[in-house]
């Protein structure tokens, strides 16, 4: 079964076209064709495209340059040239074969053998294309580097030696500019740099190596590659990097707190300064019994104690046809039983099993806090909306607390985006607007806990009139 999924598209009245297995559509069989038909309406920059079913997106997976509209201009100095820059994991086994062991075991999955930029794993023993992948430029010019991190399950570092980064936008959203020699970037997310060339003629090494500043098992493997300026002579002695400590929270805080949107009058960032849905997601790891595992148990993620059992038919025909028996519409708001969430771990480390979804009215207003919890271990976890961009309004380390944390929001120029790494023992709030009719997931960016069940989906209600409501299916739909 293989299918696609246009990452940060909003799909405006096109929620057909979003790809997530049995979210809104059944998958593609073997032999079948389905046509996506959407417009990218009111979004220009860099995202991605990836399988969504199983871990297929591992090697599945591209870029989406959505240019700015005929005569608009950047609003940062055009570059003289554009390159697109993919980072991601390889393992030698299939990955299909990984993530079914795992899932067999009850235990957690191997992890990758290398990671990669551009296809390229760099200095790995007997890889074919151990020079890795080179990024060509000339003295005196400029480069927007579109920066995708394709990886199933690593947040990432990205430096070049001898060189500072301009960021401009992230998740297809611009941003002021910053300088930086660091870019920090989550599973599913998209950085646009500006690379000024102006060291001399040489070459200088790029690296892609892993952030994790949890005790849990991770590739901690830096993949290598080199910019090489024009004049370089062959064989050159190569300018090397610092790569972060791979346990480098400061450089992580450091980079996503000088993440503002633009907020021009062109770009504005209309933040919702209303609520009409204030949620309080916990997001844990847990542990489930399973006799034919290998423990007797297996591990387990979930939202709020939820771990989402996907269903065997789409959530999103069943929704169209009033398919009953599918879904329930009970998905907590909160937690069953508060708890000191980055505490001690909890003695109960069970979850409950479900696809319960939740409901939001039209063009409603929704804040979630995503709060991270010390079930069995603290870590990072990249989150992605479908369907909508969000406003991350704040974050924090610990427990979020509800009269103290609001008071500290960013409601001017917080950075918008699809996807947000919600900090090791903390949290992270965002606010959208329900504005795009449909079933849209949220779910974990790491793959290995969204196939723990650490995945939701909203049910955002029609509108009044035909551009505010769900559409008929298009007649190539895959059907289950």
């Amino acid at each position: 079964m293989a299918y696609h999924m246009v990452h940060g598209v909003k799909q405006l009245g096109t929620v057909w076209a979003d790809g997530p297995a049995y979210i809104t559509q059944c998958p593609i069989q073997p032999g079948q064709n389905f046509i996506y038909n959407f417009t990218f309406t009111g979004q220009r920059g860099t995202l991605l495209w990836h399988a969504h079913t199983s871990w297929l997106r591992a090697t599945l997976h591209g870029a989406i340059v959505i240019l700015p509209k005929r005569g608009t201009p950047y609003p940062f100095p055009t570059p003289d040239e554009e390159k697109t820059v993919i980072l991601a994991e390889w393992w030698k086994s299939d990955v299909e074969a990984v993530v079914n062991q795992s899932v067999q075991s009850g235990l957690p999955p191997n992890v990758s053998d290398a990671h990669t930029i551009n296809g390229h794993a760099g200095p790995v023993p007997g890889c074919s294309s151990q020079g890795g992948y080179t990024l060509h430029v000339e003295s005196g010019k400029t480069y927007l580097l579109r920066i995708i991190n394709a990886a199933l399950n690593d947040d990432l570092f990205f430096k070049i030696a001898g060189h500072n980064l301009t960021v401009v936008e992230v998740d297809a959203s611009y941003t002021k500019p910053f300088q930086t020699d660091t870019i920090f970037i989550s599973p599913g997310q998209t950085t646009n740099a500006i690379l000024t060339a102006n060291r001399g003629i040489g070459k200088y090494l790029i690296a892609a190596s892993p952030f994790m500043d949890a005790p849990v098992g991770f590739d901690n493997l830096t993949s290598i590659a080199s910019l090489r300026y024009k004049g370089t002579p062959a064989n050159p002695k190569a300018f090397l990097t610092s790569i972060p400590p791979q346990n480098a929270t400061p450089v992580t805080n450091t980079f996503m707190d000088a993440l503002r949107s633009l907020n021009s009058k062109q770009y504005p960032a209309n933040v919702p300064l209303t609520i009409d849905h204030s949620l309080f997601f916990t997001i844990a790891v847990g542990v489930n019994p399973c006799a034919t595992c290998v423990n007797g148990s297996k591990l387990v993620a979930a939202f709020n104690n939820v771990s989402f059992v996907m269903p065997t038919i789409a959530l999103l025909q069943a929704y169209y046809y009033n398919t009953k028996g599918v879904y329930t519409l009970d998905f907590p708001a909160n937690p069953p039983i508060p708890f000191n969430y980055t505490g001690n771990s909890t003695a109960n480390m069970q979850t409950t099993n479900g696809t319960r979804l939740y409901r939001l009215g039209y063009n409603s207003t929704v804040q979630i806090v995503l709060q991270g919890t010390a079930i069995i271990a603290p870590e990072s976890h990249p989150t992605h909306l479908h369907g909508f961009n969000f406003f991350v309004v704040g974050k924090g380390i610990g427990n979020f607390d509800p009269k103290k944390d609001p008071k500290t929001f960013n409601l001017v120029d917080p950075v918008e985006r699809n996807t947000i790494s919600v900090p090791t023992g903390g949290w992270t709030a965002i606010r959208f607007r329900a504005d795009n009719p449909g079933i849209w997931f949220l779910h974990c960016h790491l793959e290995v806990h969204t196939t723990w069940g650490l995945k939701m989906a909203f049910l955002v209600e029609n509108g009044k009139g035909p551009n505010e409501t769900v559409r008929p299916p298009p007649a190539d739909l895959p059907t289950c």
